[in-house]
């Protein structure tokens, strides 16, 4: 009997030709595209950028089904998601950068949506990322996608053994431009679409009018101030801010100055010059170990502090209650509460956790 796998199909590209490759394989393929609440549709001829999840997507990735001769369901997952809006916004209010990408990977793709692949009695899950799975040393390991350029392990790092055991990433061994190809190849629908690059719930407005308009009251102002403690001017609401922003702060300065502080308790935001948004520890939380089980002494890997981050050198030393301090070999620019620290041994993703405040 064929293994049945259902994949999440956002009306892209990655998606679609990935799906393609699951048929191609054999499997017993279910599309399934998750209806989060975004309605919004851009006109077919505004091209140039596009959001995920939208109308329009749902659209294309129902057509791209019927080309390839599977079912296709649409699931509604909008209170599930409105918790990850939530999320963004809460940690915004609390001084935090958030990463909902990473949220809707852990408890969409593959929270919910696994349990609606239990329903269907599917054996695994599929998506479009670019990563990898392997089984190591009696663990299920995930790897970055052989494209530098597109992995997204970072964005992985919170799956646990059971998510990773149903997971499938069919383009893991692939380059972008490589799926492009194949999906002209085939001539889907979706092969000229451009990638998403917003965050599919902020369409047509900024994170900071999102967040007034979630939140429903007044966010009350603060002070801006220099690292000598000197008050500089009065700001309206932390959630305007991040850390090693520039623009945007409220006033005029005779050199370039950054926030490098935000304090929610004090509804603070401190800037500075350049050489202050360097460091060179920091805690992370909620760690998930995924390559190994929980360390029980310091071990070296390279961090990822943000998606688009090299990698740094490090040592990191565990503590206790699922956290660890990280030592970097250098000083990195614009270590951020609420991102995600991913540590990696080459490809492999040794595990990560959440940046925390010092």
């Amino acid at each position: 009997m064929k293994k049945r796998v259902v994949i999440a199909m956002s009306g892209g590209v990655d998606s679609s030709v990935a799906a393609h490759f699951l048929i191609e394989q054999g499997y017993d393929v279910i599309g399934l595209f998750m209806r989060l609440g975004n309605t919004s549709t851009a006109p077919p001829t505004d091209r140039k950028t596009a959001t995920c999840c939208s109308a329009e997507d749902a659209k294309d990735a129902r057509n791209v089904a019927s080309s390839l001769g599977i079912p296709f369901y649409v699931i509604n997952f909008e209170e599930e998601f409105n918790g990850i809006i939530e999320y963004f916004c809460d940690e915004y209010l609390k001084g935090r950068t958030p990463n909902p990408c990473i949220i809707c990977n852990q408890e969409l793709k593959f929270g919910k949506l696994l349990r609606f692949a239990d329903y269907l009695k599917a054996d695994y899950v599929a998506t479009g990322h670019f990563a990898r799975i392997e089984r190591l040393n009696e663990r299920y390991v995930l790897k970055k996608g052989i494209d530098d350029n597109k992995d997204q392990s970072y964005v992985l790092f919170s799956l646990d053994q059971n998510q990773l055991s149903r997971a499938m990433f069919p383009l893991g061994d692939m380059t972008k431009e490589e799926v492009r190809k194949e999906a002209s190849k085939v001539n889907l629908k979706t092969k000229d679409k451009p990638e998403s690059q917003e965050i599919c719930f902020v369409t047509g407005k900024s994170y900071s009018d999102l967040i007034v308009e979630k939140v429903g009251k007044e966010i009350g102002t603060g002070l801006l101030k220099d690292t000598d403690d000197n008050t500089l001017c009065t700001h309206d609401g932390i959630h305007n801010f991040t850390i090693g922003q520039r623009k945007g702060l409220g006033m005029a300065f005779g050199e370039p100055r950054y926030v490098v502080d935000i304090d929610p308790t004090k509804n603070t935001v401190t800037v500075g010059v350049a050489e202050k948004l360097m460091k060179d520890t920091f805690t992370v939380d909620k760690v998930n170990w995924i390559s190994i089980k929980k360390p029980e002494k310091e071990l070296s890997a390279s961090v990822k502090i943000r998606y688009k981050h090299d990698g740094a050198p490090a040592v990191i030393y565990p503590l206790e209650h699922n956290r660890v301090r990280v030592e970097l070999k250098q000083p990195q620019r614009a270590i951020t509460p609420g991102q995600a620290a991913v540590f990696y041994d080459g490809d492999i993703v040794i595990g990560g956790g959440w940046i925390e405040r010092d």
